[in-house]
């Protein structure tokens, strides 16, 4: 039984983390000013980075994405070449999950087929976060567009 209970408990600095962050600094505490100044920053660049994202995958053609709104998510709709639709199915997957693995081969970056979420059918997309670090998700935005660019060339 502890051996399964130490797996499944997380260690002293994650519990400690935790305790904090169910329980802030409250106000007139000692570090309540630079708790507040640090989640105001944590949220600000997370509102950067998903409009960031969202505007980036937007600026690729065959690639349209609606704003992230509540999630660390976003969900873009991808045009592919009906050629990759058929390759696609001669694999036996899905068009996005061609379409991720190969993005995931090209670029190292990891992003989940829209078709595991229960999309309506004959959409193509995935998902994916804008959680990586501003500059990180820059260089990820522009390797978005040089593979797409590259996909479709490759079943055009």
């Amino acid at each position: 039984y502890k051996l399964a209970s130490s797996g499944l408990c997380s260690g002293i600095a994650g519990q400690v983390m935790m305790s904090l962050m169910v329980n802030p600094p409250k106000p007139g505490d000692e570090s309540h000013a630079q708790f507040v100044s640090e989640e105001n920053a944590i949220y600000e660049s997370l509102g950067r980075r998903a409009a960031a994202l969202v505007d980036g995958l937007n600026a690729i053609d065959g690639i349209t994405c609606e704003p992230a709104e509540g999630a660390m998510y976003a969900f873009p709709s991808v045009t592919v070449p009906p050629k990759a639709i058929e390759a696609a199915a001669a694999n036996h997957q899905t068009p996005d999950t061609l379409y991720a693995v190969s993005l995931l081969e090209e670029t190292g970056i990891c992003v989940v087929p829209a078709s595991g979420f229960g999309q309506k059918k004959g959409r193509i997309g995935f998902r994916t976060t804008f959680l990586p670090p501003e500059d990180v998700l820059d260089r990820a935005i522009g390797e978005f567009g040089r593979h797409h660019k590259k996909f479709c060339e490759k079943y055009a």
